[in-house]
């Protein structure tokens, strides 16, 4: 349905469309504009999605729309919601060109915009319009940008070009009236137009009209909405719409007016008013439900037409231009009516109408909706928010913000009884400010907090705070942030240690200062905070939200609940995790409140993340959450120390300060005090309040007697219980240089001799209840820490260790302040889980394989690897390629640290690691889809294609090469002269390239048994030099290695050899390629001795001239090493490319290229040669020119004479020219008609070459004008350097070419003999380097052939192959050599013998005609042609050979001459007979093979092209090879639609359906069956067999022979004697191999009733299978069945039957020697 409407609101995604009736309805952003204009509109590509709308479309302009969806919304009650589109590919469905006339109005989109105007796009492909930018300039509009719509009247038509002209003048386009047309449809009707109608009856609700007629007394009506269902048109008589214009809009939504005057009353409907809006009344309706709050009954006797009432504006019908009104009472007194009067803060009342997932959708009393989200809707999470809001309730919200008019609302009582300033801009934010907020999101450094109209705040996680209470459960605390906050802090969150939250709590007093809180939740003014080391110090690895967890990551929390089935651990905020518990605990026998306690520090393993219902699975088992640092002993030391120094400031005193001679290691004297059984206690003399103890394994086998004095070694201090622990041991006394305390700067030398994650074997020296004191004796007995237990372990039983007992471990913090002064160890054994039966029962089965998840810690960061340990000892690397999916990220390891834990994924077994016998290695993987997945496939595919982009990193980089690395196993290397084009890069290749830096190139070339790749760094096209037509391009040597050069291709490259002369330079642009360089392709500049700035070894920048492939199979490119500014007149840049370039008169350069006694030749270009004859070598006289002009010299010269069509350039270096040409002539001197004389330069079959007098311009004299009758042998009748008169028949200015005539009828007074004017042959013959006529110039040539065997004879003699002829073989008088006039005289005394001269000559024109037959068998010998002439001979020869025309094609692909090769296919269908079908067809594939690969756009270009072929091939097999096009190409998406084409096209076709099948078996196995019935019912019944059987051959080849076995059983069932059935059944199963079912086969075979011959083929075909597995039991077996069927079949058949099956199974002979076994058998 088409409708006719006005934009009413143009919002970021969509557009409201104002309808016919009242209606709205919605466009979204997708269908406001054609989808082949969004590249056109110049916006960014993500703001496609709706940003541009308001800079096409407009409020209040008129749009024609049609229907695409009519919904129920459930959100809206019931209402429902009308979905358009405004593009006009719908809008014009069914226009063509002759469905478009002058004068009719159409709608077109801005495609683009051109210098003189606009080009339209319609909607439809059949034509194209264009708006001239005078008539929009005359139309008073502004300037259009692409996309917008615009209306004009058709002006003109252009039907070649398919264009319409439109004219956009709003009077022409208001007033135009569609004229009834011809054939003019339905469907050609768009809503908008003005139509002549005539009113036929009038309705109830409207009046009947027709239009399209030739009635009178009509009116002019325009078009509404069009049902084409009901064929019914809608029209409209509204003034401002016949206008085209929309009403204007005077009112607005919410005012209320106070004298409206009633108009007119409907019963039962409503009334109209009249509105005093200025500056014109607008019309306005009241429905009857608006007139009063109660029921009316007979509002019409209440209110009277032409009463003033009071009226509010509750809308506007932007299409009709009538406001929507009312009158009731509680329409007038609401405070808020429309979504401007919301104010943020606001308190309102609504009713609640809906409560969904997002929210509560709540109803002001003015109609206006607004939005109360879930987390508004209490102060708390709401598990069932239908319970809390009751649809029907009527609540009081704050308005927490009005936007785009979408109003969001609170019910927090919190915020809605706030009596708090309302923060609703950035400007009220002051310091000291006190009003709510709520947070909105919580993070590492902090949380947001969120205030009215979107203003937001951040307070950070980590505080400090002032003790202000201390309570039972809590302290209270003033928290030093901005503002007055609050803080708490429970008993359970002072410390990771349980029973150091007590002793911390217990020292604590009002005052004191907690420096490091981290902020856990917010609750109104109060913080939640926690005094945690491990929460604190893993602050950038706490989540907060579910969002920013990892799945299989280990990260810190607190235990905030226990109940029977697990454990509840909390993180920042109120993110909340689960642990079931079989997954908390590795002994499941020990019970959860047991092992845990609420407030426990513990770290979790995340198992399970379900954002949609936002919860976490978490394992709190050790032997997956185990510690791989100290931070848990760190925590007890520092919190340890923190006790004591809170101590200390309680009793204000020095005295009680801990004395600075008792530290670890130090040596102290003390007095035994006391003797026990398990230990002495010391004193000291001067700190009575200090005591000591040494245990008895700490006497060293002394026994001390009480009061005696000792001197001991300090082990481990206790500051806050006053107590130190001893040793007497020797090993510790007697240290070398330990003679009293060890001084920080000695501690931290000897720190030194440790690494951080370095192995120790230690000494368990003290065992005390959290940690244990040991000794290093491999690192002079020095002492260090390890801790007895984990943040997991704090309540399990664990593992006892003893006196003197040997643990291995790892050094994980040095002395320093963090560590409190010690050494930091981790124990192997100390961080393991509990020891039961059961988990010792497991560990013995425990490992590590490819595949596992593990959790590992980084040991050390190498350029190209990480190092990491893991378990129990084990040790892994991570290969800088296994970091990111993606090798593009440069520096991979920056984002990690030493110590740092992550989780790895093995990926592959260990390996000896370089330089390191201590162990092996594992391969692990960091990147994300390893560790996502469940079960990742280990093994790695080498799977790259030609020109493939790849990344790597550099792990090598030598002279030549820069190695990659682009996996762990596949390596790749970018040549020094692919990594860059300037020299100066090429000269730092090694310094450009550093170790571990990320690089990308483009595959190739690849090696799969080493796994290596070559790149290059530039993209390039891999098809380039690839297949034409199916026939293969034979030029295979170099193809791999110069596939990614390209003509204009600028590389880097180095001279590899300085060739002698002007032979140029070789230059390498690749390891094993080479291109040269022509000699005046050098310098920008024309210089002398180009040679002299280049050496062997030096680097160039150069750029690729051409490439060509020779038909050895090699390729020659052609570079250059000039520039591209050269904006001197001397540069090289201004030499010639080509012949046609050339002009008399016009000054070149050149380099002498060979020298002889004539004269020489010169380089002009690389394509360019000329000759200067010795006559013009000087003013002066040469005397030895080979000495004068030696090669490769420097000459600037005048061009003398040019020859396009043999291609001769003649230069002279005369600086004086004047005497020789002072009566010379050019073209603009001749005219047709004239009559001239001259010399016949030279004779060629198809006309003679004529040097015109006083001049140095060539005419040519055409075969078929030299005489009026024909002339067979022009060689018998001319000469070269006879005089004859010829007459000017036309003259080429532009392309230099003069045709003259000979014949007798041109010259009616005069007589006219062509041999009678003879000169003497005295001159010098005129060199020349081709002697070639190429096609084009005769096919441009002015010649009026009469005769066609002329033509033939042109032809076949312009198609001689180029031959190299020296510079005496053809002669020109006009350059006589004259030295002088004295050698002149000397030359004259000696005459020429006359016969001798002729003899040479006739000679030479014998070695000539010699050479020209040579060139000729040549092409018989069926040569591969080498350039165009030579093809065109070729296809002469051989017109109907399709082989010859592809060949052709792919030539001029080859030199880039796309346009050429589709002419020439053009050709080939034209010239090859229609009977030749096949050869047709192939010139069709090749034809359709080019545009795939250079159409544009390419997959257009292919339809068209293959639209046509249809009319000339056969369909069938066209489909087939467009098809295999498409496979070969991987265009699998066209294939597709190709095939379901076809086998709707052909659908009695077998060969489509397999075809079709075979396809699905790649691509989409699940439809086979679907198809396959599809096919049955489709084809003949007695194709059946055939396909059925070919399908399941299809099956088994492609590795389902499941399938294809029930194929053949279910076609085997109903025909079990079709032997063929058997036999490829048989075959198929043979394939695979599975010698007892191929057996099981043959039994069931050879089993049933056959007829003899049919048996024989069985029984030998059994036999063969079983000789060829070697079983001699098998193939005796084979013979006895046979032996058996023949006695069986003779028994029940009869004698003769007998006979006769014994008869058929001697037909042939199986075994060796002929003999038969079964005969033998018998």
């Amino acid at each position: 349905m088409k409708l006719w409407g006005v934009i009413a609101e143009v919002n970021d995604k969509d557009l409201a469309v104002s309808l016919p009736g009242g209606l709205r309805g919605l466009v979204r952003a997708s269908e406001a504009i054609e989808s082949a204009l969004v590249d056109n509109i110049k916006v960014v590509a993500a703001d496609v999605e709706g940003h541009f709308l308001s800079d096409l479309y407009h409020v209040g302009q008129l749009v024609s729309c049609v229907v695409l969806q009519v919904d129920d919304d459930k959100k809206e009650m019931g209402k429902r919601k009308v979905w358009l589109s405004l593009r006009l590919s719908l809008l014009h469905k069914g226009y063509s060109l002759d469905a478009v006339n002058e004068g009719m109005v159409l709608t077109a989109n801005v495609k683009s915009i051109e210098d003189h105007g606009y080009i339209l796009h319609f909607g439809v492909p059949s034509f194209t319009g264009f708006l001239p930018k005078k008539n929009v300039e005359d139309a008073g509009k502004s300037k259009m940008t692409a996309g917008q719509l615009v209306q004009g009247v058709v002006k003109n038509i252009d039907k070649a070009r398919k264009v319409v002209y439109l004219s956009s003048d709003r009077d022409i386009v208001s007033k135009c009236v569609l004229k009834d047309l011809k054939g003019f449809s339905l469907d050609l009707l768009v809503p908008g137009m003005m139509v002549n109608a005539c009113i036929k009856s009038t309705l109830e609700n409207g009046i009947m009209l027709s239009f399209l007629t030739y009635f009178t007394g009509t009116v002019n009506a325009r078009i509404l909405f069009i049902d084409p269902s009901s064929r019914a048109i809608g029209l409209t008589l509204n003034p401002h719409l016949l206008v085209n214009k929309a009403p204007p809009l005077l009112v607005k939504t919410g005012e209320i007016y106070e004298h409206s005057k009633i108009i007119r009353v409907d019963k039962d409907w409503g009334l109209l008013l009249e509105i005093p809006s200025s500056p014109a009344p607008t019309p306005a309706y009241v429905m009857l439900s608006d007139v009063a709050d109660e029921d009316v009954h007979k509002f019409e006797k209440k209110h009277k037409e032409g009463t003033d009432v009071r009226a509010r504006i509750l809308g506007f019908r932007h299409l009709e231009g009538l406001a929507m009104g009312a009158l009731k009472a509680s329409a007038l007194e609401g405070s808020v009516f429309t979504h401007a009067d919301f104010k943020p803060g606001m308190v309102v009342k609504a009713k609640v109408i809906a409560v969904n997932s997002p929210g509560a959708i709540v109803l002001f009393p003015s109609g206006v909706k607004a939005l109360c989200p879930l987390q508004h809707m209490s102060e708390y999470d709401i598990q069932k928010p239908r319970k809390k809001f009751k649809v029907g309730a009527e609540l009081v919200f704050r308005v927490l913000g009005c936007k785009s008019k979408r109003i969001a609302v609170t019910h927090k009582k919190t915020l809605v009884k706030s009596k708090l300033s309302v923060l609703s801009s950035y400007t009220d934010a002051i310091e000291g400010l006190v009003t709510h907020g709520w947070i909105t999101k919580i993070e590492q450094s902090g949380c947001f907090v969120q205030f009215y109209n979107g203003v937001k705040g951040f307070a950070p996680s980590v505080v400090s705070g002032v003790v202000e209470l201390v309570m039972p459960d809590s302290i209270f605390l003033h928290v030093n942030v901005n503002g007055n906050m609050k803080g708490t802090i429970y008993n359970e969150h002072l410390a990771d240690h349980q029973g150091q939250s007590a002793q911390l709590k217990s020292v604590l007093k009002p005052g004191h200062v907690l420096s490091e809180l981290l902020v856990l939740d917010i609750e109104g003014n109060n913080i939640i905070l926690s005094a945690k080391y491990s929460l604190i110090h893993a602050v950038p690895q706490l989540p907060a939200d579910i969002t920013q967890i990892t799945l299989n990551s280990v990260v810190n929390g607190y235990v905030c609940n226990l109940i029977e089935t697990g454990c509840f651990v909390r993180f920042l905020g109120r993110l909340t995790g689960f642990s079931p518990r079989k997954k908390a605990l590795d002994d499941r026998n020990t019970d959860i409140s047991e092992a845990f306690f609420v407030g426990q520090s513990v770290r979790c393993n995340i198992l399970e993340i379900n954002k949609d219902s936002e919860r976490l699975t978490l394992s709190l088992k050790q032997s997956n959450c185990s510690s791989t640092d100290a931070s848990f002993l760190q925590s007890y030391f520092l919190t340890e120390e923190k006790v004591a120094e809170l101590q200390v400031s309680a009793t204000e005193s020095s005295e009680f300060s801990w004395p600075e001679d008792i530290n670890i290691g130090c040596i102290v004297e003390g007095r035994i005090n006391e003797t026990k059984d398990f230990g002495v206690v010391v004193s000291f003399e001067k700190y009575s309040d200090v005591f000591g103890f040494i245990t008895q394994y700490q006497l060293g086998g002394k026994t001390p007697e009480t009061g005696s004095t000792v001197r001991a070694v300090v082990l481990d201090v206790v500051k806050s219980e006053r107590l130190v622990d001893l040793s007497l041991k020797p090993e510790f006394i007697e240290k070398p240089e330990r003679n009293a305390c060890v001084s920080k700067k000695k501690r931290k030398r000897e720190s030194k001799e440790f690494k951080v994650h370095e192995t120790v074997t230690a000494v368990v020296e003290i065992v005390k209840e959290d940690y244990l004191v040991v000794s290093l004796p491999e690192h002079n007995f020095s002492v260090g820490y390890a801790a007895v237990t984990d943040y997991n372990l704090q309540k399990l039983r664990l593992k006892q260790f003893s006196y003197g007992e040997t643990v291995v471990a790892t050094v994980m913090g040095l002395p320093s302040d963090s560590t409190a002064g010690r050494l930091l160890l981790l124990a192997e054994s100390s961080n393991q889980a509990v020891e039961t039966s059961s988990s010792k029962r497991a560990k013995k089965k425990s490992g590590y394989d490819i595949g596992s998840l593990i959790h590992a810690e980084i040991t050390d960061i190498k350029p190209l690897e990480l190092r990491l340990k893991f378990g129990l000892g084990f040790r892994g690397r991570v290969h800088i390629t296994e970091v990111n999916d993606e090798n593009v990220v440069e520096d991979p390891f920056s984002a990690y640290k030493v110590g740092q834990t992550l989780t790895a994924r093995i990926v592959a077994n260990y390996m000896k690691p370089e330089n390191n016998k201590k162990g092996s290695l594992w391969e692990l993987s960091l990147k994300p889809s390893m560790l996502v997945v469940g079960k990742m496939q280990m093994a790695e595919n080498f799977d790259f294609s030609i020109g493939q982009p790849v990344s790597g990193y550099v792990y090598r980089v030598d002279k030549e090469w820069v190695w990659l690395a682009v996996s762990r196993h596949v390596k790749a290397k970018l040549f020094i002269l692919d990594s860059a084009c300037e020299p100066g890069d090429l000269e730092n290749f090694q310094s450009r390239f550093s170790l571990g830096a990320s690089l990308s190139g483009y595959v190739l070339s690849m090696n799969r048994e080493t796994k290596s790749l070559r790149v290059v760094m530039h993209p390039f096209s891999a098809t380039s030099n690839g297949i034409i037509g199916g026939l293969e391009n034979s030029y295979t040597i170099d193809d791999k290695e110069v596939c990614h050069v390209h003509n204009g291709d600028v590389l880097g490259g180095r001279v590899w050899k300085i060739l002698p002369g002007v032979g140029g330079i070789l230059v390498q642009i690749g390891p094993h390629m080479y291109g040269k360089v022509h000699f005046t392709e050098l310098t920008d500049h024309w210089i002398s001795d180009p040679l002299s700035i280049y050496h062997v070894g030096q680097f160039v920048k150069c750029k690729v001239l051409e490439v060509n492939h020779t038909a050895q199979g090699t390729v020659h490119i052609d570079l250059s090493l000039r520039s591209e500014d050269t904006s001197s007149g001397d540069s090289v840049s201004s030499c010639v490319q080509k012949i046609e370039d050339l002009q008399l008169d016009m000054v070149v350069h050149g380099y002498v290229k060979s020298v002889t006694s004539k004269g020489c030749f010169v380089l002009l270009s690389r394509k360019v040669d000329a000759k200067i004859k010795l006559a013009n070598l000087s003013d002066g006289y040469v005397e030895d020119p080979a000495k004068d002009f030696p090669v490769g010299k420097l000459v600037k010269g005048k061009v003398l004479s040019v020859e396009p069509l043999s291609k001769r350039v003649e230069v002279t270096l005369k600086l004086d020219n004047k005497s020789s040409r002072s009566e010379s002539i050019d073209l603009s001197h001749l005219s047709v008609g004239d009559v001239v004389k001259g010399r016949i330069k030279r004779v060629e079959s198809f006309g003679l070459f004529i040097v015109i007098d006083n001049s140095n311009l060539v005419g040519l004299c055409h075969v078929s004008e030299i005489s009026d009758d024909h002339v067979d042998n022009l060689d018998e009748q001319f000469t070269a350097g006879q005089r004859v008169t010829a007459k000017i028949l036309k003259v080429d200015v532009e392309r230099h070419r003069i045709s003259l005539g000979m014949k007798s009828s041109y010259f009616s007074n005069e007589e006219h003999d062509t041999g009678s004017e003879m000169v003497e042959d005295d001159s010098v013959e005129n060199p020349i380097t081709m002697v070639d006529i190429p096609q084009n110039a005769l096919i441009d040539s002015t010649f009026d052939l009469e005769d066609g065997s002329a033509l033939i004879q042109v032809e076949s003699r312009a198609s001689v192959l180029p031959l190299e002829v020296a510079l005496d073989d053809i002669e020109d008088e006009e350059v006589s050599v004259q030295p002088d006039s004295k050698e002149a005289n000397a030359n004259g005394s000696k005459a020429t013998d006359e016969k001798s001269r002729r003899r040479d000559k006739k000679k030479a024109k014998e070695e000539k005609e010699e050479e020209i037959r040579a060139a000729e068998q040549r092409l018989l010998e069926r040569d591969i042609p080498r350039t165009s002439d030579e093809f065109e001979k070729v296809v002469r020869s051989s017109p109907n050979s399709s082989f010859v025309w592809i060949k052709y094609m792919q030539y001029m692909v080859s030199m880039a001459d796309v346009e050429g090769a589709r002419s020439v296919a053009e050709r080939a269908l034209k010239t090859i007979n229609i009977t030749c079908e096949t050869e047709k067809l192939n010139v069709w594939v090749a034809f359709l093979n080019l545009e795939n690969q250079y159409g544009s756009p390419r997959e257009e270009a292919v339809v068209r092209l293959f639209q046509r072929a249809l009319q000339f091939c056969d369909h069938i097999k066209l489909h087939f090879e467009l098809l295999g096009l498409y496979e070969r190409t991987d265009q699998n998406k066209l294939a597709d639609e190709l095939l379901d084409k076809m086998v709707k096209k052909f659908k009695q076709s077998c060969e489509v359906w397999l075809r079709r099948i075979q396809w699905l078996l790649k691509q989409r196995p699940e439809e086979v069956d679907k198809t396959m019935n599809r096919a049955l019912l489709s084809l003949p019944k007695h194709e059946h067999i055939q396909f059925l059987s070919q399908v399941a051959i299809l099956e088994f080849k492609n590795g389902v022979p499941d399938k294809g076995r029930t194929i053949f059983e279910k076609m085997l069932r109903e025909y079990p004697k079709r032997r063929d059935l058997w036999s490829v059944y048989l075959d198929q199963e043979i394939r695979l191999g599975d010698a007892d079912l191929i057996r099981a086969l043959f039994e069931r075979a050879t089993s049933l009733s056959l007829p003899a011959k049919k048996m024989k083929f069985l029984f030998k075909k059994y036999l063969n299978f079983e000789k060829s597995l070697g079983d001699e039991n098998r193939v005796q077996y084979v013979i006895e069945k046979a032996k058996e069927y023949v006695e069986t079949a003779a028994a029940e058949e009869g004698m003769l039957e007998g006979i006769k099956a014994q008869e058929a199974l001697t037909c042939g002979t199986i075994g060796n020697g002929g003999q038969d076994p079964l005969i033998d058998g018998v």
